[in-house]
């Protein structure tokens, strides 16, 4: 991985020699592994959808399981993106248009009835770890409000107020002080020097 992410920088920049332990929890890497299951189930069902209505009995619907595989990809997109809990969200709304249709496919007069049920049964585990992964995700990157602190006894000046006031002012007599003194040694001796030109 370490030479991976070397490959991917320009020249100039460091290269990553070893990378440490991750900081993805078991959570975070459920929603990463459900994001790439999308992907892949969304791949499978735009290139074989044919394959996959003759094997549950819904011939004619090919249409639908090229938008299902649309649709995951989408969703595996968003669940790998850093707003997971929205691709997790789109992906348990999938699961329920798959179960849905699923259902559907459970008619008596079809005879892959069979792979329906275990289509379904599949598709059902699937949401459950769906919702899982929602849930321990959203507890895991929650922003809790927090209760505003009250600086209304605190003025802003370290002594005081009373301490500040004339601050200022004073500085300002300070350095005016200071000024005068170092010109004054130098027009003494130029006047000095004036009276021995004369």
């Amino acid at each position: 991985m370490a030479f991976l992410s070397s490959i991917t920088r320009s020249e100039g920049d460091p290269k990553v020699i070893k990378s440490g332990p991750s900081s993805l929890s078991s959570s975070d890497r459920l929603a990463r592994n459900l994001g790439w299951f999308s992907i892949g189930l969304g791949i499978v069902e735009i290139f074989a959808a044919r394959k996959i209505t003759r094997a549950i009995g819904l011939r004619g619907q090919e249409n639908l399981v090229l938008a299902f595989g649309l649709r995951e990809i989408t969703s595996g997109f968003l669940t790998l993106s850093v707003d997971k809990q929205v691709g997790l969200t789109s992906r348990i709304a999938g699961d329920g248009l798959d179960i849905a249709t699923l259902a559907a496919a459970m008619r008596p007069d079809n005879d892959k009835r069979g792979n329906a049920a275990l289509a379904l049964i599949m598709v059902a585990g699937i949401t459950l770890l769906d919702i899982a992964a929602r849930g321990t995700s959203t507890i895991r990157h929650a922003r809790y409000k927090v209760q505003r602190r009250d600086y209304a006894d605190r003025s802003g000046f370290p002594n005081g107020v009373e301490a500040s006031r004339g601050a200022a002012r004073r500085q300002l007599e300070d350095l005016r002080a200071t000024s005068d003194n170092k010109s004054r040694p130098a027009t003494r001796q130029a006047g000095a020097g004036h009276d021995m030109k004369h």
